[in-house]
């Protein structure tokens, strides 16, 4: 059960981070073709105000397509749109930890909001900025990385029946998720600031965007497909331990 509890936590802050672009796209006014939850083949959608709403086949990832049929249209929105946007989904996943340790500030004992949403706060960059310097040190270890299988399998092991650990395992994926995003590599969030920053100095640069994000998917599938393949290699050679 905790295998389950943990992989539908992961699944639930995807859609988070998702949701953020979301309604970053809806506050900025970009309009929305289509927010799926999922990738992959449509399993069900539902169009509503101009917006298809989709559940898709494979159950970990999703996306917010903006309604511009060109990508010469999207490059057409201000950069600073286009960066608030892209900073959506970070920001969400952010938020979700913020109030995470609210929570458990709360269950700690008789203190006030302003101290708990305080200390809340300072926590939240504590744990950013601690994340964000473990990051670095995994591409001098790529065998430490983790996949999907690794992280529910380590993930299950720790939170076992305890719903303090699932709380604080949330709080870490969401974090993780923020911070992995923010990297200045496309096609992550970081990667597109990055590059809108750099097409404010040289409009040029935009026609660079899309060949590095498409270089950008296949390193990541790479890497996915290489931390999966070492997740199954660890829990076989645990099982036969």
């Amino acid at each position: 059960m905790s295998y389950f509890l943990v992989f539908a936590l992961l699944s639930f802050f995807i859609l988070v981070h998702e949701l953020g672009h979301f309604y970053a796209a809806r506050f900025l006014r970009i309009p929305v073709a289509r927010f799926s939850v999922g990738l992959g083949p449509s399993l069900w959608s539902v169009k509503r105000g101009g917006t298809e709403y989709r559940l898709s086949w494979i159950p970990i990832g999703g996306y917010v397509m903006p309604d511009i049929t060109e990508e010469s249209g999207f490059f057409a929105l201000s950069i600073k749109k286009r960066i608030l946007f892209a900073l959506g989904g970070p920001l969400a996943n952010i938020f979700a930890a913020g109030i995470l340790f609210a929570m458990l500030e709360m269950l700690a004992g008789p203190i006030t909001v302003t101290e708990v949403l305080g200390d809340a706060f300072v926590r939240t960059v504590d744990a950013i900025v601690s994340v964000a310097l473990i990051i670095p040190a995994l591409f001098d270890r790529p065998q430490e990385l983790n996949g999907v299988v690794g992280i529910v399998a380590d993930g299950g092991d720790f939170v076992g029946t305890s719903m303090l650990r699932a709380t604080q395992l949330a709080i870490v994926l969401n974090l993780n998720l923020a911070v992995l995003n923010l990297i200045p590599l496309p096609p992550l969030d970081g990667g597109k600031v990055f590059f809108y920053l750099l097409e404010s100095l040289d409009l040029g640069l935009e026609r660079l965007h899309l060949p590095f994000a498409a270089a950008g998917w296949v390193a990541i599938i790479g890497l996915i497909g290489y931390a999966t393949l070492q997740d199954i290699k660890r829990l076989v050679l645990s099982a036969l331990a």
